[in-house]
């Protein structure tokens, strides 16, 4: 059967509005396997490049981790797509800093940073608590860690004070806390969900047969949300924080007020 002649297309040209330069766009390095969930951490080569603006490149980037520059946690890591997540502490001695990870209000990772003496330690959210081998009581935290020998009074959802220096439980003082009850009253950050990053105290629990339970918060300027309960980490005694916190102290802000900022910011 005969065809009739080819019909050749013009290929249109794209305007320059379509292209994005190479650092552009939702392409980022898959960070690898490690105490953080994919969706809930930030690789070290972006921290470097993205964020701190210490390199150029991915290739600037892979230099200063191969020169052993860098530590998280108080170990010197050169994969270049490690997974720093959630109150992690990252170090560089060349410049003196060390940095926080934290979330904002508006669910964005912040390097926060924080004097050498903060940084020996981290809270860490206590996800299950286990007798092992032996008999030997141990928790397992939100960063993927197994801490033997906690408190007796440590329970799920508690948060403990890990010594990064020691690698235990931090104990600066005999009978001093080293870790902070799931309770009423004290000061809690959202972690999870739509009021991720936002700080406040814990006025009481929903609990729901078969569902999710609910923990109702207040922040300082007295504005109440509530978030499920997986979502809360506590990270104070009271209204006394053991960790600082980024500007905006973890009150988010409404539309108006944030776009008053913003122009206010621009002005200056």
């Amino acid at each position: 059967m005969a065809r009739g002649p080819k019909k050749h297309m013009k290929r249109m040209a794209a305007p320059s509005s379509w292209m994005l330069d190479k650092l552009s766009g939702v392409w980022a390095p898959k960070p690898s396997a490690g105490p953080h969930k994919q969706r809930e951490c930030l690789p070290l080569m972006v921290l470097l490049r993205n964020r701190l603006k210490y390199a150029l490149t991915f290739n600037e980037a892979k230099m200063i981790l191969v020169q052993r520059l860098l530590k998280v946690d108080g170990k010197i890591r050169t994969d270049h797509t490690y997974p720093a997540g959630l109150m992690d502490v990252v170090e560089i001695e060349k410049t003196k800093e060390h940095f926080r990870l934290l979330y904002d209000t508006k669910g964005r990772f912040v390097l926060h940073k924080i004097s050498p003496e903060e940084a020996k330690y981290k809270l860490l959210r206590v996800k299950a608590v286990e007798k092992g081998r032996k008999g030997v009581t141990h928790c397992v935290t939100h960063d993927g860690r197994t801490v033997r020998f906690p408190h007796p009074n440590v329970k799920i959802n508690d948060t403990i004070k890990f010594n990064l220096v020691t690698g235990q439980i931090d104990e600066e003082a005999p009978g001093a806390p080293n870790h902070l009850k799931f309770e009423s009253g004290n000061l809690c950050m959202i972690i999870g969900g739509n009021n991720i990053g936002r700080v406040g105290i814990l006025n009481h629990v929903e609990k729901h047969q078969g569902s999710f339970n609910i923990a109702h918060l207040k922040d300082r300027a007295g504005h109440s949300f509530a978030t499920r309960l997986l979502n809360v980490m506590v990270i104070g005694k009271g209204d006394q924080r053991w960790v600082t916190l980024p500007r905006g102290e973890g009150i988010k802000l409404s539309v108006i007020e944030d776009r008053k900022k913003r122009m206010e910011n621009n002005q200056k």
